[in-house]
């Protein structure tokens, strides 16, 4: 259906589409949110003449908004100016009139539909443009009110456009979606880890529903800020459904403006503002995802119906501190988790019955007590924040999931493992996490390397841009002796962080296993400035033990012994060193110190190449049974 040429306005090479809303630069949609969408409408309104801030809050921003006006209209003015890759110092388009207001400086024009019958074209078409650059007063005062006529009659179809119901026009079929980061409209950097939280829950819901791939918030988090086409997003993200929107919050009220993009066409399906106090952010967020649920027309149970339609209240100081603690707990680092302990625990303290506060908390718990050497009192905390928080809702995956990485570690428990990143998966197929940990930390110590390398592939499809995730994927590949695609991994990994550590390192031992030496010791080479200098020894003397330099790979490993005297030594990574040099009874010294201290490395025991002429002894066939990992 071609849009009527009056709706459709053109300066340069951009084109605004006063009905739906967009903006495209040569074809390609631009991204511009609402508000700052609504700014350019009314500076198009009257081109040449001065829109007044006076003029600008009454239209935009009515009385009863709860905004800061000066900041507010500052972020939208430099969010245009983003969008049309304008200068505040230098304006092609937008200038700014000293503490008057704004002006839009560059002559527009109506965009002609070439298919459109001549009926339906306006008289301005057919003889000429009314939006030529003005020469006199008197062709300025025609220009001027021609314009605000034809354009006040594209605002008032984009009104009615948005009014619309969703029936208006059959949605396309949308099968898989992507909610891009929500932009903070409170002006305030503070309130950036609210924002971020909002999309996060976002996600989570629109997840649960069936037969839709909701992309996970890791991927969609580098789209922040950027200015990329919604259509060339959907091409790297693989999807044909975007949303996007803003979050406004003030006081104790959140405001919540949201969209829904066809991206194939880059059709604009839906549009819809959400406000609520803040007790009931978690019914606003479920209400959001039932009402895209309806716009792409899933099928949903009864069942699945009234979990979405269930009224749902939260503290909301308790609410803000789970947030803080999802905030921390997506750095991943041991400072982040340690924060996120903190808030997670605060957030219980206000509210003894917050199951997803306690699920944070077993996340958080698990990452950081697995590390290198199992701690089995920080485990426990962990398994009896997950049990609690399932207690409190039997339906939480990323419960289920922390579970099912804890119990290997607490009693070597692999069946119960199993159950429960099956059944994390169950309640949340799109749980890229409960897919990932199934793979690293169930199916590779069973030794399905095949099947963990699938279930590695669906978390990929579900976080397509995490390093970690890319990186696991190809360490999978290198178990299966697959090394070529090994490396296609682990350089893809670094081609979306190029500074991500793991990738260089699994990158370096895949050269060695083909042989690549130069290619290893290069990768290895580039991680020193990020490793403490005993780690750094220990994998040069793994790197020579593989090389055949047996000489230089033992002086290294006595180094690396001696600098970590006192600390916490990875006895796994020990024991490779040595079974490269053929020395194996100080390889089982070392992998029955692993098997003693639970240390993660157990958990890939069955796998490395490196123990491939171990396998026969009758230590390695105990050291398997001892783990309760099959022979």
């Amino acid at each position: 259906m071609a849009v009527p040429a009056q709706h459709l306005i053109r300066f340069a090479d951009f084109e605004v589409d006063l009905r739906s809303g967009e903006v495209r630069r040569q074809g390609e949609r631009i991204r511009l949110q609402e508000q700052p969408f609504r700014l350019l409408a009314v500076l198009l309104e009257c081109p040449g003449q001065v829109v007044t801030r006076e003029e600008l809050r009454r239209r935009l921003w009515p009385a009863d908004t709860f905004v800061d006006f000066g900041h507010r209209l500052a972020a939208a003015i430099n969010k245009v100016r983003e969008a049309l890759q304008d200068s505040a110092e230098r304006p092609k388009f937008v200038e700014t009139v000293g503490r008057r207001g704004y002006r839009f400086i560059f002559p527009v024009e109506p965009a002609a539909e070439k298919d459109e019958p001549a009926s339906l074209r306006s008289a301005s078409e057919r003889t000429g443009s009314v939006f030529a650059p003005w020469k006199t007063p008197g062709q300025r005062g025609i220009i001027t009110g021609v314009s605000v006529a034809v354009l006040a009659t594209g605002l008032f179809f984009l009104y009615r456009w948005q009014q619309r119901s969703a029936d208006a026009f059959a949605p396309p079929k949308i099968t898989s979606i992507a909610v891009l980061p929500l932009e903070n409209l409170s002006n305030d950097p503070q309130q950036e880890y609210f924002t971020e939280g909002m999309t996060d829950e976002i996600i989570t819901d629109l997840a649960k529903l069936p037969g839709l791939r909701v992309i996970s918030r890791t991927s969609t988090a580098q789209y922040k800020d950027t200015h990329k086409p919604l259509a060339q997003i959907a091409r790297e993200l693989k999807v044909d459904g975007v949303v996007e929107g803003t979050v406004l919050r003030a006081g104790d009220r959140v405001r919540i403006c949201a969209q829904l993009i066809y991206a194939p066409a880059d059709r604009h399906l839906w549009a819809k503002a959400y406000e609520r106090d803040l007790k009931d952010v978690l019914t606003l967020q479920a209400t959001l995802a039932r009402d895209i649920a309806g716009e792409i027309r899933l099928t949903l149970t009864s069942q699945q119906q009234a979990h979405l339609a269930a009224t749902r209240a939260v503290d909301p100081e308790a609410h803000e501190l789970y947030l803080k603690g999802r905030y921390f707990w997506n750095k991943r680092d041991e400072e982040g988790l340690a924060k996120a302990v903190e808030y997670f625990q605060q957030a219980i303290a206000k509210n003894h019955d917050y199951a997803a506060a306690y699920a944070g908390l077993a996340d958080a718990y698990s990452l950081g007590g697995g590390h290198l050497v199992s701690d089995p009192e920080v485990m426990a905390k962990a398994k009896a924040a997950a049990d609690k928080a399932l207690e409190l809702d039997h339906d939480l995956a990323e419960a289920e999931a922390s579970l099912g990485l804890i119990a290997p570690f607490l009693d070597w428990n692999w069946a119960a493992a199993g159950k429960h990143f099956e059944r994390a998966i169950a309640l949340n197929p799109n749980y890229a996490t409960a897919h990932h940990w199934y793979a690293e930390a169930y199916l590779i110590p069973m030794g399905q390397i095949e099947d963990a390398i699938a279930e590695a592939r669906k978390a990929q499809e579900l976080d397509p841009l995490s390093p970690v995730i890319a990186t696991d994927l190809g360490k999978e590949l290198y178990f299966a002796r697959r090394y070529d695609e090994a490396v296609v991994q682990f350089r893809r990994a670094l081609e979306i962080d190029p500074n991500f550590v793991a990738a260089h390192n699994w990158l370096s031992d895949t050269f060695l296993e083909k042989g690549m030496y130069p290619e290893a010791t290069a990768e290895l080479e580039w991680t020193k400035p990020f490793k403490e200098e005993r780690v750094y020894v220990r994998q040069t003397a793994y790197l020579y033990a593989r090389m055949g330099r047996r000489s230089e790979a033992e002086r290294a490993l006595a180094r690396s012994l001696q600098l970590s005297k006192g600390k916490q030594v990875s006895s796994g990574a020990v024991a490779l060193v040595y079974a490269m040099l053929g020395k194996k009874d100080k390889s089982f010294f070392w992998l029955e110190r692993a098997y003693t201290e639970k240390s993660s490395f157990m958990t890939s025991l069955k796998v490395w190449p490196a123990f491939d002429g171990m396998r026969t002894d009758p230590r390695f066939t105990g050291l398997l049974h001892n783990v309760g990992l099959p022979e």
